[in-house]
């Protein structure tokens, strides 16, 4: 005899919690056959079919706008879940919804290639990874020498300047990006927080504004 799972419980564990969102996937279970109103449990042999009809008609989302977006653009029905851990497009990380809406910000400004001065090697590498795929990225490390002329050759390639203060950055090197006169400042943004996400939405504020 197989065994069955309580249909509310394996939703959840989906983060399809939401009181709405938990009646539109029930229904979609019912319309495919797998299971009716009057039921409460489904057997364990139907749920690879249940997790598929799911995937294929829904888009799991949160509520960020980021993700609101891509989910309405997937092509599938967006269905609301909670704990955010279970959104499809950020996993309830907000460094990858602040990566995509960085992204846009820069597409709808015409920015394509992008400096960011300072940061560990660790975080070089994880934008390396998520951002340089969609726009051209020069990584700076903040705690080796460089000299002027290699700044001023940053501040002419970038249409955007991130300048990481809030991590290892020297003086030295970052003096070379924020002095007053340059003909560039418009386009340096000097950050002050920790984080990929801090990094991220103050070049969106800036690009904004």
């Amino acid at each position: 005899m197989s065994a069955d799972k309580d249909i509310d419980g394996w939703l959840a564990e989906r983060g399809i919690t939401p009181s709405a969102s938990r009646a539109s996937a029930r229904a979609a279970l019912e319309e495919a056959g797998l299971t009716s109103s009057r039921k409460v449990r489904i057997s364990e042999p139907k749920l690879p079919r249940a997790e598929q009809v799911l995937t294929e008609r829904f888009y799991r989302v949160c509520a960020a706008s980021a993700c609101q977006q891509v989910a309405k653009a997937s092509g599938r029905e967006p269905l609301p879940v909670e704990p955010r851990s279970h959104c499809e497009h950020c996993g309830g990380s907000n460094n990858r919804r602040a990566e995509t809406a960085f992204l846009e910000a820069c597409g709808r400004h015409g920015v394509r290639r992008v400096v960011v001065v300072g940061g560990s090697p660790a975080v070089r590498e994880e934008l390396e990874g998520t951002l340089g795929g969609s726009i051209e990225l020069r990584m700076v490390d903040g705690t080796e020498r460089r000299t002027a002329v290699k700044a001023q050759s940053d501040l002419e390639w970038g249409d955007l300047v991130l300048v990481w203060g809030a991590t290892e950055l020297h003086h030295k090197v970052s003096g070379h990006y924020t002095q007053p006169g340059t003909p560039h400042r418009h386009k340096v943004v000097h950050v002050a927080r920790r984080g990929v996400a801090a990094l991220l939405e103050a070049g969106i504020t800036h690009l904004e504004r």
